[in-house]
């Protein structure tokens, strides 16, 4: 039976525009100036000639790469100097770290992390903090104080994301079978925080339906993929795939591919990257829920700058989601949102 797409409503998307715009105009008389463009020479006020280092997961993501162009973009608009730096995995905590102690060393004025830990992060945070630099990190929380945070409420936005899935199953006549989870790294809150919201997701609408089992694949897509190659083979009657992050979508969506699945087994996605946006188009993925890196890293940047000269940036900044499908994703708003533009981390 071929999927139905179901429509939404698009209020989310200006909700975000919305906020864009609001603290941006904050942002700028937090920092005592109003932004202008130019090749990191806009004239930012106090904050103008700031350095600020943005430390993204992982340098071999688009998703982060999305973060660090709003980076690079907010550095122009407002004369910041800004560095963009990452490990190369996001499982490699300790490289992140080192990263942290490197902008220390450097004298930075602010620093914007995107945390690969919770925890393992904040003695590193509270000596750069020790320094005078202040710290906002963008979607991941982390356990020791901050100046701010920007990101997605993983909870609410994987509810949209069981709901949806729930959708698709009554679509083909089902509302109930197992639903597999795969996901990226154990223990990371983000993933635990989606894992929580799509099981909550499902449970009103669908509560016949079983979620489980979450399979991890350290955020390698052929991992990914030969994880739910062996849930549809070991489970022929597998109902829906809900994949955590992209690099789980990437893997989700090729094995539905090679065993011709995308008829039978709906996909619901976290994130956006040009494999995800291909398997959107082509059915192997039916619903992208799509965050706002781009804006993460714009935002985020203008908040620790206008922090490292008195300002006082919101302590939590939900962005929210958006789901994407086949029907709307070539839609301006939508379009936008799964087609950032990228820069790359320096080291």
């Amino acid at each position: 039976m071929t999927k139905t797409r179901v429509k939404f409503s698009l209020s989310l998307v200006a909700a975000v525009v919305l906020m864009a715009l609001v603290l941006g105009a904050i942002a700028g008389r937090a920092s005592g100036g109003s932004s202008s463009s130019g090749g990191g020479g806009g004239s930012g006020g106090a904050v103008a000639g700031k350095k600020v280092d943005v430390i993204i997961k992982a340098s071999d993501s688009e998703f982060w790469q999305y973060l660090l162009a709003g980076a690079q973009r907010a550095g122009r608009d407002f004369g910041l100097k800004v560095g963009l730096f990452g490990p190369t995995s996001e499982t490699d905590v300790a490289q992140q770290v080192q990263l942290v102690e490197n902008s220390i060393s450097r004298g930075v004025d602010a620093i914007l992390l995107t945390p690969n830990s919770s925890n393992a992060l904040n003695n590193a945070i509270k000596r750069a903090q020790d320094q005078g630099i202040k710290v906002v990190v963008a979607d991941t929380v982390v356990t020791t104080p901050t100046s701010g945070f920007i990101g997605t409420d993983n909870v609410k936005a994987a509810e949209q994301a069981g709901q949806r899935m729930c959708e698709l199953l009554k679509a083909e006549g089902k509302d109930s079978g197992q639903v597999m989870i795969e996901s990226s790294v154990a223990g990371v809150q983000v993933l635990t925080d989606r894992e929580k919201g799509f099981r909550q997701g499902m449970s009103g609408p669908c509560p016949n339906a079983k979620v489980g089992p979450v399979r991890y694949s350290n955020n390698d897509i052929n991992t990914a993929a030969s994880q739910v190659n062996d849930a549809i083979t070991a489970n022929p009657d597998l109902a829906g795939i809900f994949a955590a992050n992209n690099t789980s979508g990437d893997g989700a969506s090729r094995a539905i591919k090679d065993n011709n699945a995308a008829d039978r087994i709906p996909v619901v996605a976290f994130d956006t990257d040009p494999a995800e946006n291909a398997a959107l188009a082509d059915g192997s993925i039916d619903t992208l829920v799509v965050q706002n890196p781009n804006f993460f890293g714009y935002q985020g940047v203008v908040e620790a700058a206008a922090a490292s000269a008195g300002g006082v940036p919101p302590l939590n900044l939900d962005p929210g989601a958006v789901l994407a499908d086949k029907a709307n994703m070539n839609r301006p708003e939508i379009k936008k949102l799964l087609n950032p533009p990228t820069a790359k981390a320096q080291g």
